[in-house]
């Protein structure tokens, strides 16, 4: 299987060491407007993962300084779109129509409609669209899936993802709203994404917080509520530009037990009544395990249904209505995504 990637920075780097790790699968195109970076010197790249820089060697890929250019034209299967999220809509379609299985980082488009047009060209073309919502592949989160979806948790009652780091020094666009759509938005994707693979749609929403994103904060704490009486609670952000330690937790509460993991050093823990304990984890990497599932998907030609397109919209949808909700400052906003 021939994958182009396209978008070369910390992300692109990321998927490209997960791609060379799967049998029969060879990176045929790759694409950057850094020459330095197309010519494989990839030691700069910096993030938020321990993910180091590293030399590439792209003797056997086609080279390519423009996206759309990349997508149209490089003689590929699929292709891997790691680009600032303003350019995402016009990549994929263009990669559709091109006849190429798209996989799209997240956030999966700016906006909703950029989101269902996707999708769309996804449905007339034939070919896969999947957006890259990682956490879904976690093993720290898969138990707390299983434990909603299965009952064990019970009834949910209360719900916390948090998710925070400094504002990003790797990538000048994450902090320009209208390449990126915000820290925020960048950011806790991850953490409404996950909200609503465990719980579905909330009825209302409400959210407070601040964006400054010269100054690097953009902060959110959001409120989903439910009918059932259930609040899911998301909050985190960028606190500035410092040595401000990258984070990630949830705790879910149900009728039956609760379930927490704090990326600080607390693995997933299980308490129900008369026992706790730490859940054993795979040792799976959850990127790899995402680019996996995206070139089986497309390899048997199977929808994404671990990570569709529809749900990965409907996570943007959510996540401009709670920035709305700040703006309105507490304001609890109907939802209907």
């Amino acid at each position: 299987m021939r994958i182009a990637v396209v978008g070369l920075g910390f992300m692109g780097l990321t998927h490209l060491k997960a791609y060379k790790r799967i049998p029969g699968v060879e990176i045929a195109a790759v694409s950057s407007n850094d020459p330095k970076v197309l010519a494989g010197d990839l030691s700069g790249i910096q993030g938020n993962l321990d993910i180091g820089g590293e030399a590439v060697d792209f003797s056997s890929a086609q080279k390519f300084a423009d996206a759309i250019e990349c997508v149209r034209n490089c003689q590929a299967d699929a292709v891997d779109l790691c680009l600032p999220t303003n350019m995402h809509a016009a990549a994929a379609i263009e990669a559709m129509r091109a006849g190429k299985h798209v996989l799209v980082e997240k956030p999966m488009a700016l906006t909703g409609a950029e989101c269902d047009t996707m999708i769309a060209a996804s449905r007339d073309t034939g070919r896969l669209l999947m957006s890259a919502q990682v956490l879904r592949f976690f093993p720290a989160y898969l138990p707390l899936i299983e434990a909603v979806h299965s009952g064990k948790l019970g009834q949910p009652r209360h719900a916390l993802f948090r998710r925070r780091c400094a504002a990003p020094a790797w990538g000048a666009w994450l902090c320009n709203k209208s390449l990126s759509g915000g820290g925020v938005f960048d950011l806790l994707i991850h953490d409404i994404d996950m909200a609503l693979v465990c719980f579905g749609t909330p009825q209302a929403v409400s959210a407070t917080g601040c964006e400054d994103l010269a100054a690097g904060i953009d902060l959110l704490t959001a409120q989903l509520l439910y009918d059932s009486g259930l609040t899911v609670t998301t909050t985190g952000g960028w606190h500035l530009p410092t040595a401000y330690p990258f984070s990630m937790e949830y705790t879910a509460a149900g009728d039956n037990a609760v379930i927490e993991y704090s990326s600080a050093g607390r693995p997933p823990h299980w308490y129900s009544r008369g026992e706790h304990y730490d859940i054993p984890l795979a040792e799976t990497d959850g990127y790899q395990a995402e680019i996996e599932y995206f070139v089986e998907c497309c390899r048997t030609r199977s929808q994404p249904d671990r990570c569709s397109p529809q749900s990965s919209a409907a996570a943007v949808k959510l996540a401009l209505l709670l920035d709305e909700a700040r703006a309105r400052k507490g304001e609890i906003l109907p939802c209907q995504l």
